[in-house]
C-alpha cells in the first residue's frame, strides 16, 4: 500500500513537472509574440512621417517698365526764353507680345512770344511669331501750333525684324504701311503711305549708360515727293538707382509743310528721367 502511495506520488510530481515546463514555455513564447507585435509597431510609426512637400517652380513676371522725364530751360535778362518738356514711356515684353506706349509734350517762348507747342503720342503692339520675327500695328498722333499743324494721326501694321536681340544690345527693322490723317495749315488731308523704319540701343555696362536712336521714312504710296521723316538719337546716364539725366534730340521733317513754315524741326533736350 505504501509502496502504491510513493508510485502514485512520483507519478503526480513527473506530470507537475512536465506541465510547469510546458506552461514555461507557453509563457515564454506570448513574451516573444508581444516583443514583435512591439518592434512591429514601431516601424509603422515611423512609416508615418509624411514626405516633404514638392518643389514648384515659380511663374514668370513681365512687369511694365515706365520712365518719366522732365526737363525745363529757362534765361532772364538780355533774352527771356523759356523750354519746358515732359516725357512718359512704358512698356512691357513677355515671350509672345510687346506692348510699347509713349506720350511727350514741349512748350517754349521767346521774349513771350511762343515759340514751342507740340504734343506727341505713339502706341505699338508687336506680335512675336519667332524671337526676332514679329508683326505690328502702330498708331501715331502729332500736334504742332508752331508748324500749323492742328493733328495728324498715323496709323498702320507691318512687319517687323531684331537683327540683333542681346541683353545689352538690340537692333530692330520694320517695315509696312500707314494711313494718314491730318490738319495741316487749316486743310483737311488724308493719304495712304509706305513706312520704313529702325530702331537701335545699346546700354553699357560701366555708370548706367545707355545710348539709342530711332528713324523712320513715310513716304505717300502714290507721290513719292510728299514725305515725313522722323528721328531721335540720345543718350543717358544714370544719377542713382531710379534718376538719369539724359539728353537727346528730336528731328521731324515734313517735304511739304504749311504755307509759310520750314520743313524742318530740331529739337534738343536736356531732361530728368525717373525709372519705376
Amino acid at each position: 500500500m505504501v509502496t502504491n502511495r510513493k508510485i502514485i506520488i512520483f507519478i503526480f510530481a513527473i506530470l507537475v513537472s512536465v506541465f510547469s515546463k510546458a506552461s514555461a514555455q507557453t509563457n515564454y513564447t506570448l513574451v516573444t509574440n508581444i516583443t514583435t507585435v512591439t518592434i512591429t509597431n514601431t516601424v509603422t510609426v515611423t512609416n508615418v512621417v509624411a514626405p516633404p512637400p514638392a518643389l514648384t517652380n515659380a511663374p514668370a513676371k513681365f512687369p511694365w517698365v515706365s520712365s518719366i522725364s522732365l526737363g525745363l530751360t529757362m534765361t532772364k535778362g538780355n533774352s527771356d526764353t523759356l523750354l519746358f518738356t515732359a516725357k512718359f514711356l512704358t512698356d512691357k515684353k513677355t515671350p509672345d507680345n510687346e506692348y510699347i506706349f509713349d506720350v511727350d509734350g514741349a512748350y517754349g517762348e521767346n521774349d513771350s512770344v511762343e515759340n514751342v507747342e507740340t504734343l506727341h503720342g505713339s502706341a505699338q503692339w508687336n506680335h512675336l511669331f519667332s524671337d526676332k520675327l514679329y508683326g505690328y500695328l502702330r498708331a501715331e498722333g502729332l500736334h504742332d501750333g508752331i508748324a500749323d499743324l492742328d493733328y495728324r494721326v498715323t496709323v498702320g501694321p507691318g512687319i517687323g525684324y531684331y537683327l540683333l536681340k542681346e541683353k545689352q544690345t538690340t537692333f530692330s527693322t520694320e517695315g509696312g504701311v500707314s494711313y494718314v490723317y491730318q490738319k495741316l495749315g487749316g486743310e483737311d488731308d488724308s493719304y495712304a503711305s509706305l513706312r520704313l523704319a529702325e530702331k537701335f540701343e545699346h546700354k553699357f555696362n560701366y555708370h548706367g549708360v545707355r545710348f539709342w536712336e530711332s528713324a523712320e521714312y513715310l513716304p505717300e504710296v502714290d507721290r513719292f515727293q510728299n514725305y515725313l521723316i522722323n528721328g531721335e538719337v540720345g543718350i543717358e546716364s544714370a544719377l542713382s538707382k531710379n534718376l538719369n539725366l539724359q539728353v537727346y534730340v528730336d528731328d521731324n521733317f515734313n517735304s511739304e509743310p504749311a504755307a509759310g513754315r520750314k520743313r524742318n524741326d530740331i529739337k534738343l533736350v536736356s531732361a530728368v528721367s525717373y525709372n519705376f
